[in-house]
């Protein structure tokens, strides 16, 4: 018998100056069994920081042929296509051609997950954003993770602050084109 997905549930209280987004979000998480807490906690992550209407998670590492997040507008059609980790040039070249917006969040070294794209076909690749965190940041706050989490994220001025289960950390976020 198969294991099934976890489900973790995240209050996050979300304040995003950067993009005047404020609100509480009641984040209901099925983590796969072949997926780590960092990777977890980088689709809640991404999801907060691309958080606007219509947005919602796909089935994470389970869905083949769609992000870990997305985002559609009230007539269904594709607006974003959020990937998470380090997906591979054709998933990016193939977001790029479905999406208006593509953006990527990363736990590991956005270098290397950058280079593994030299020389292949993306689609509109200097718009694709590849979005990272300072070494350790994520790995570190993924260690207080609980199945019933309450976290406050802040972004302000380009950096993040967030405090998980009475953990605190914070980090830049660092963006570069994937072109």
């Amino acid at each position: 018998m198969a294991i099934g997905a976890t489900i973790h549930t995240f209050t996050v209280q979300l304040s995003d100056v950067d993009r005047g987004v404020y609100d509480e979000l009641p984040l209901r998480v099925a983590r796969h069994p072949s997926e780590t807490a960092p990777y977890m906690l980088t689709r809640v992550l991404a999801y907060c920081l691309e958080f606007e209407e219509g947005i919602a998670f796909s089935e994470g590492v389970a869905a083949t042929d769609e992000p870990a997040v997305m985002v559609r507008d009230l007539t269904g059609a594709l607006v974003a296509w959020v990937e998470v980790g380090a997906p591979d040039a054709a998933r990016l070249h193939t977001g790029s051609m479905k999406a208006e917006r593509v953006a990527i969040y990363t736990h590991r070294d956005p270098e290397k997950v950058a280079a593994a794209w030299a020389g292949k076909r993306i689609h509109r690749a200097d718009e694709v954003l590849l979005h990272s965190f300072d070494p350790g940041f994520v790995e570190r706050m993924s260690e207080a993770i609980d199945r019933r989490s309450s976290a406050t994220l802040t972004r302000t001025e380009g950096r993040i602050y967030l405090e998980l289960n009475g953990v605190s950390g914070e980090s830049d976020i660092h963006t570069r084109s994937a072109g």
